[in-house]
């Protein structure tokens, strides 16, 4: 009996990597999630201002994707294509959030500061002085970025923390080059307003979303792969 070679899963197309994800391959699951759970994580958080909501709503937009990945057709990157379903499925939870107030309290003011005490959890528990002080310095500027209005908080997030071109962000958000530019333009004014240019320098390591967090949400997803009877049903525009 002849032995298969084994599939270097790391030099995969993103056509290939969907065709395994199509014949229900765990392996390229986790390749997929492994290299974008940051980005969409990012990408979500400033839609929902949550963590654990941001976290729920990529989950969810993953299955999405997963279900209906026999239909993407590498006109963009696999990247962007599961970053607009993202930013879809979190759009779609802050709409669906803003009925429900509505409808408790229509005169109520929705509150957006909730997610300051989940942001960083645990993050400065045991950490010398040097890590807590740079914890510190990260919450200072995830709630500077949080105060941002949403249109000029997404572009920041996508441009500034992910580093996404003025192309690349425009193609994401599908919304005119121009526009991309204009929106960072005015983040970073306000930004810099409000934060000392040195705390700014900072910006690379804001948002954390690796190691254990990371590693946790593609072992959730990939449960629910696994699970046939899980994933959503329903066709997302092809890409």
């Amino acid at each position: 009996m002849s032995v298969q070679p084994r599939i270097d899963y790391e030099t995969l197309s993103d056509l290939e990597l969907a065709a395994f994800v199509a014949a229900r391959d765990a392996a390229a699951v986790r390749v997929i999630t492994g290299r974008n759970n940051q980005r969409l994580f990012r990408a979500a958080w400033s839609i929902l201002k949550n963590r654990s909501e941001a976290e729920d709503a990529v989950q969810t937009a993953y299955l999405k994707a997963f279900a209906a990945i026999a239909g993407f057709n590498g006109g963009s990157s696999l990247t962007t294509w599961l970053t607009r379903i993202a930013i879809n499925e979190a759009l779609e939870r802050r709409r669906a959030s803003h009925r429900r107030e509505a409808q408790i309290d229509a005169g109520s003011v929705v509150v957006m500061e909730e997610y300051r005490d989940k942001l960083m959890r645990g993050s400065t528990n045991g950490q010398p002085d040097g890590a807590l002080l740079r914890a510190q310095i990260r919450r200072l500027l995830e709630e500077a970025i949080g105060r941002l209005p949403d249109d000029f908080r997404l572009v920041f997030v996508l441009r500034e923390i992910e580093g996404l071109s003025v192309e690349e962000a425009a193609e994401v958000l599908g919304i005119p080059q121009p526009t991309v530019k204009t929106r960072h333009l005015r983040a970073r004014r306000r930004l810099q307003s409000e934060l000392d240019p040195e705390i700014r320098t900072a910006l690379e390591g804001t948002f954390p979303f690796a190691g254990v967090d990371c590693e946790a949400l593609t072992e959730r997803v990939l449960a629910q792969f696994c699970d046939t009877s899980s994933l959503p049903t329903g066709d997302l525009e092809n890409d």
